[in-house]
């Protein structure tokens, strides 16, 4: 089955200051009368064969997941609580636990919880090709086709093509610099870096395991001893101090010999700024 995991753990620092720590934006009703947390998990909500959301934050906004969710009517999977931040990879590999207590066969579906998405029929069908790489063991990044030369996001370059549904990934490169940007974008075969990966849950722990193995012992065991508090589960604060803070990219994805790209044009935006 398809979960959906929902990072909802920004601080609140970007478009400030209508963005605050204690309301961050994706909790703020920005293009319209829901927040783009709302926007996403009901986006995630009405894919084919999707198990409820799996939230993914800090303490200090577990109330405010629990009534957006329950706002739009949207069940919850799991509302997990971080008691520090460890960026994506360990955020990423509870999720992948959690999962997998209940569904041997996990697929993850990786979203930020502050991004827009205008063409969801666009989406929904990269979802189903990344899907169809996850099931071969692939990790899947999704590539947003650039139409301008942006240098604010990464880029991911494609390599030999997986069949019709995408691409090995071939390299991650940082930040360009304009000139940079406007060869890419002249050259084609680059995709700006969404943030959003679907992979199967325990493909992605063998991968963490593999090149990152004190973060996936670490994420385990604060796991493991975590304990429920009413709708939450309280990951181990003591067992998640002695993880290793690093991102899904440079932990797994520029690491692994199993990456592959989806490009997809479908009017995405993280709402930087």
């Amino acid at each position: 089955m398809l979960h959906p995991v929902v990072l909802s753990g920004g601080s609140g620092t970007r478009l400030w200051p209508l963005s605050r720590q204690n309301q961050p934006k994706q909790f703020l009703a920005l293009m319209g009368d829901r927040s783009l947390f709302q926007e996403t998990v009901l986006r995630a909500a009405a894919l084919p064969e999707a198990a409820a959301p799996v939230a993914v934050c800090s303490d200090e906004h577990r109330f405010m997941v629990g009534e957006q969710l329950q706002a739009v009517g949207v069940a919850s999977g799991g509302i997990l609580l971080e008691p520090a931040p460890r960026s994506t990879a360990p955020a990423i590999a509870l999720a992948a636990f959690h999962a997998l207590t209940g569904d041997a066969d996990a697929t993850l579906l990786v979203l930020p919880a502050d991004h827009l998405i205008a063409d969801e029929a666009a989406f929904r069908s990269a979802v189903g090709a990344a899907r169809r790489l996850a099931a071969d063991g692939w990790l899947v990044a999704f590539g947003i086709t650039p139409d301008y030369p942006e240098t604010g996001y990464g880029y991911i370059r494609s390599g030999e093509p997986l069949g019709a549904d995408g691409f090995r990934i071939a390299r991650f490169v940082e930040k360009p610099d304009l000139a940079t940007a406007e060869r890419y974008l002249a050259e084609g075969g680059y995709a700006w870096n969404s943030g959003m990966f679907l992979f199967r849950a325990d493909a992605y722990l063998a991968e963490l395991g593999r090149h990152a193995p004190a973060m996936r012992e670490a994420a385990e065991r604060a796991y493991r001893n975590a304990r429920r508090d009413l709708d939450f589960t309280r990951i181990d604060a003591e067992a998640f101090a002695a993880c290793p803070s690093d991102s899904i990219d440079y932990a797994v994805m520029e690491k692994t010999d199993r990456a592959a790209v989806v490009p997809v044009s479908c009017g995405w935006s993280d709402i930087g700024s």
